[in-house]
């Protein structure tokens, strides 16, 4: 070959615009698209030498968790990843709120992972398999019987899909005389308030002083705790919940792993008068029945029922799984990416469950951005089980990235495959896919945030 022929097929395997110990993160921008399957704000980390790096803010979070870190950042080379997340972690918080601190440590993954040519799982330290299987969340279209939602998973199990979770809670029998107990008048008052709070933020037709007194309704109805609510399931509701499931495995078989979700607001005792009338139907787990932080509670229904106990989608940080772990009140734990402090911090928390002997399944309802990090955090944990989906009726959901080497669809026969390309393996995100479905409220594609530049304050937390 000629010289000019030499050089040119040299420069083709040797990435000249990166210089690692000299990469400078220049600015953090954002675009927020709705229905991918939820409201998700999307990241980009730009850098001085032409990198970008993605991350994401947790499904439903808002983005300002994220902008408030961006004076922390600037200048910094995103490749210290360890040193900057432990900058920013403490503007982190439980479920959403550690949306922000766990979308950029995803992009800062992301960037270490281009700028030295490697993917995400390899500087874990390797994978442990070659593809990832998904779990298919599920709903019914229509009425909501046993029937009609095992006929709904067996066309999931069509799709290739080996493992599954529907819902089984109070939702599926409020309307049903004679299912429920609770103090008069407060059953009614959750679906009166619920109804006028959604249909009032579906019309966009009242005022945002009627929308916000709406939403502070809903939120004190709602966030009342499980314990607190005074809600308790009588004999012919847990009979209904009971054939609910029957029906389900009446058309799926008992083969195939099956979870349940959403349970509802109810106490630890009705939790375990219910796990033990379903334990006869080979469930794979019950998940976040009551709120993670109760691990009494939580040693309390493990003892008393056989269905494996799942919780942890809304635990940020390794140290707060532990009292769960240390206990024995769970048989599986199912952290979110986007919660718990980020991609290492996730492979974290599988190896200490490890050694309890649990399993760690992954919680993710968001875009190809963070179901790609939980894909590399999986395939470098020895103890996963499975990760979430919950796109498939979204149709452009793959059309979010660019990503030549990965396959497409990204998902195929139930499987993600863990594929050798630098970081995410997302060369560049599709702006007009995410243009035109824009969240409406928040409509803006990656526009300046230089008002955040030196938002800084003295936030040392010793003296």
């Amino acid at each position: 070959m000629s010289k000019q022929e030499t050089y040119e097929s040299t420069l083709a395997h040797v990435n000249t615009h990166s210089n690692p110990s000299e990469l400078k993160i220049t600015d953090i921008r954002f675009a927020d698209i709705s229905g991918a399957p939820m409201h998700c704000s999307l990241i980009k980390v730009y850098t001085n030498q032409g990198l970008v790096g993605f991350g994401e803010v947790r499904d439903g979070a808002d983005k300002v968790y994220a902008q408030m870190l961006k004076p922390r950042l600037l200048g910094e080379n995103p490749c210290n990843i360890d040193k900057l997340f432990r900058r920013i972690k403490q503007f982190g918080g439980h479920a959403r709120q550690g949306g922000g601190v766990s979308g950029i440590e995803i992009a800062l993954w992301d960037l270490a992972g281009k700028a030295y040519g490697v993917p995400i799982y390899q500087m874990l330290g390797g994978k442990f398999r070659d593809k990832i299987r998904m779990y298919c969340d599920t709903d019914v279209d229509g009425k909501d019987t046993g029937k009609a939602m095992g006929e709904a998973l067996k066309k999931r199990m069509e799709q290739g899909f080996t493992f599954l979770k529907m819902d089984l809670g109070i939702s599926q029998i409020i309307d049903e005389p004679g299912t429920l107990s609770a103090p008069l008048g407060f059953l009614e008052e959750m679906k009166s308030t619920s109804k006028a709070y959604w249909e009032a933020r579906k019309s966009g037709n009242v005022s945002k002083e009627e929308l916000r007194y709406l939403r502070n309704r809903h939120y004190d109805v709602f966030n009342i705790a499980h314990p607190f609510t005074g809600i308790h399931v009588t004999e012919k509701g847990l009979d209904m919940l009971e054939q609910y499931v029957a029906d389900v495995r009446s058309v799926i078989g008992y083969e195939v792993p099956l979870c349940i979700d959403h349970f509802g607001h109810i106490g630890v005792e009705d939790c375990i008068k219910l796990g033990r009338r379903i334990d006869k139907y080979n469930l794979a787990w019950m998940e976040d029945m009551i709120p993670w932080q109760l691990t009494d509670q939580y040693v309390r229904l493990t003892n008393s029922v056989s269905t494996p106990v799942c919780t942890g989608e809304d635990i940020y940080l390794k140290e707060n799984f532990k009292p769960l772990l240390e206990a024995g009140g769970v048989s599986i734990i199912h952290p979110d990416v986007l919660t718990t402090g980020g991609i290492l911090e996730t492979k974290k928390i599988g190896d200490m469950a490890q050694e309890y002997g649990v399993a760690m399944a992954i919680h993710m309802a968001e875009s190809p951005i963070a179901c790609l990090a939980a894909v590399h955090a999986a395939a470098a944990t020895e103890n996963f089980l499975a990760l979430e989906f919950h796109s498939v009726e979204v149709p452009w959901w793959d059309d979010i990235i660019k990503a030549p080497k990965l396959p497409k669809p990204l998902l195929q026969n139930g499987f993600i495959q863990v594929v050798d390309a630098p970081g995410l393996g997302i060369e560049e995100l599709n702006d007009e896919v995410i243009a035109e479905h824009l969240h409406p409220q928040v409509p803006g594609l990656w526009e300046s945030t230089d008002e955040w530049n030196d938002f800084v304050g003295n936030d040392r937390l010793w003296s």
